[in-house]
């Protein structure tokens, strides 16, 4: 018998008929600041509850390491294997005896009681835009009209699109951010996965550009590009937070006294609810709302204002200053921050693998997740919230050499396996899930699927098993796909 899915409390499960330019034209006359009455009503019942005790929020942080993070440099090394294989880095004992990783990641290893590995996940597909689709839509398969090159309406969604239509957020905040950049490769491609796809346009992730201004590619800190041949600094990273400031005259009292105006023209706003896609609407109403007249929603966007010593545990770069931020949004309601970490595919280590990631990669990314773990412990948020770092695939079990484009050694793509880091939200610290052959190639046992990782981190969010997003012809789309990986959490 086909189970019947569950219809989450969610806005995207609303129909309206659309609005003509008439009805635009009336809107435009009736709003004041482009402010429904059911603004009105949210932020009166929102100051109403200031200071009411909150239950828990569960959260995701998900951290993308664009370009594909090498299982043997990492989480599953080899120091038994041939040399052609095993490479140059030395595995370090963790806090928890038996976990070993590398000796690149020393503050990671401290912290081992935190976090879990998946060492076994797999899905078939060796290209850059078809492994960006799978590890950030959770589908192992291509969708019909897959492009690599651009993204397609009939793409899967990501991650950050469902959970936006099946969690209600806090705060008149959208349940999912995209943080601080979307990925365009340096030839100006897009990459597939990362907007909402099926669900249509209205549903792409709010993304907000904190690195607008930082023109040059690669990852930070010193904008590190994997494809730079004679690699040398190329400036300091620049990371801005958004401008919510409230516009020129217009102070928080003026903005109240405006609301209240709105009641006014409630007739008329009503007949432009009939007309309009009020849904979407009042999200974007009440976003900028709430960014405008909360201070501290607004100071969760100033990375900047934080204290030197926090901003220094992190790192003064992009990697420590898009963590920073991701926490200061978990901590204001938002439910999934995806994090990407890699412009221009940065851990694509086709060539100098062992000193981009000692020099370049590595030192930044061990300090800010190490910091990311801390802070959410003494803030007394790590149990609810779930971190997960992967990237779009690893990296092949023998290194290869690329001479004429690079000068030392490294690994191609591997869609085979790769090793996912999880931590907090429940995860059974110092475990390790699955394991590989000998020379780190394939899963050897208790293999795990995207769908499994997207699971987890659905569960975490505590959506329905049963869940389903409605496309426009009123079609069910099922959220889960495969159940979560099994001896994670709990």
């Amino acid at each position: 018998m086909r189970r019947q899915p569950m219809i989450p409390p969610a806005p995207s499960l609303l129909k309206h008929p659309t609005v003509n330019r008439r009805e635009m034209l009336r809107a435009g006359g009736i709003g004041l600041m482009g402010l429904s009455m059911s603004d009105v009503t949210a932020l009166r019942a929102q100051a109403a509850h200031t200071g009411a005790p909150q239950p828990p929020v569960k959260s995701v942080i998900y951290i993308f390491l664009s370009g594909g993070l090498s299982q043997h440099e990492s989480f599953d090394m080899k120091p038994e294997a041939a040399d052609s294989i095993r490479g140059e880095f030395r595995p370090i004992d963790t806090a928890t005896p038996g976990i070993q990783i590398s000796e690149h990641l020393p503050m990671l290893a401290q912290r081992s009681r935190h976090w879990a590995l998946v060492r076994s996940l797999t899905h078939g597909h060796n290209e850059h835009s078809n492994g960006h689709h799978i590890m950030l839509t959770g589908r192992s398969e291509m969708p019909r009209g897959f492009n690599p090159s651009k993204p397609m309406p009939t793409d899967d969604p990501t991650f950050a699109s469902i959970v936006s239509a099946t969690v209600q957020g806090k705060n008149h905040l959208p349940s999912a951010a995209v943080i601080p950049e979307t990925f365009i490769h340096a030839s100006g491609r897009v990459i597939p996965g990362q907007f909402a796809g099926i669900m249509g346009p209205q549903r792409d992730p709010w993304v907000i550009d904190a690195a607008a201004k930082c023109k040059k590619c690669g990852a930070c800190p010193n904008c590190f590009d994997h494809q730079q041949r004679d690699w040398e600094h190329t400036g300091d990273p620049v990371f801005e937070s958004p401008n919510l400031r409230l516009p020129d005259q217009l102070t928080s009292q003026r903005l109240g006294r405006r609301l209240d105006l709105m009641q006014i023209v409630e007739d008329g706003q009503r007949h432009l609810d009939r007309a309009a896609d009020v849904a979407a609407m009042d999200r974007n109403r009440q976003t900028a709302i709430s960014l405008l007249t909360s201070g501290k929603v607004r100071k969760a966007f100033d990375v900047h204002a934080e204290p030197d010593e926090v901003q220094e545990a992190y790192g003064k770069n992009r990697f420590g200053w898009s963590l920073l931020m991701a926490r200061s949004l978990i901590e204001v309601g938002v439910g999934m921050v995806q994090v990407n970490l890699g412009r221009n595919e940065s851990w694509d280590t086709h060539g100098n693998i062992f000193p981009h990631l000692k020099n370049h990669l590595f030192p930044p990314t061990d300090r800010a997740v190490s910091a990311l773990i801390d802070d959410l412990e003494q803030r007394g948020l790590l149990d609810s919230t779930l971190i997960v770092m992967a990237g779009e695939f690893g990296r092949t079990p023998k290194i290869s050499r690329l001479a004429r484009f690079y000068k030392y050694p490294g690994r191609d793509h591997w869609g085979a396996v790769q090793s996912v880091f999880f931590a907090g939200g429940g995860v059974r610290g110092g475990t390790v899930i699955g394991s590989t052959d000998k020379i780190g190639g394939y899963p050897q046992d208790l293999p795990q699927r995207p769908e499994n990782m997207a699971a987890t981190i659905y569960d975490a969010l505590g959506i329905h098993r049963e869940a389903a997003w409605y496309s426009s012809l009123n079609r069910p789309h099922f959220v889960y796909h495969a159940d979560p990986i099994a001896g994670l959490i709990g």
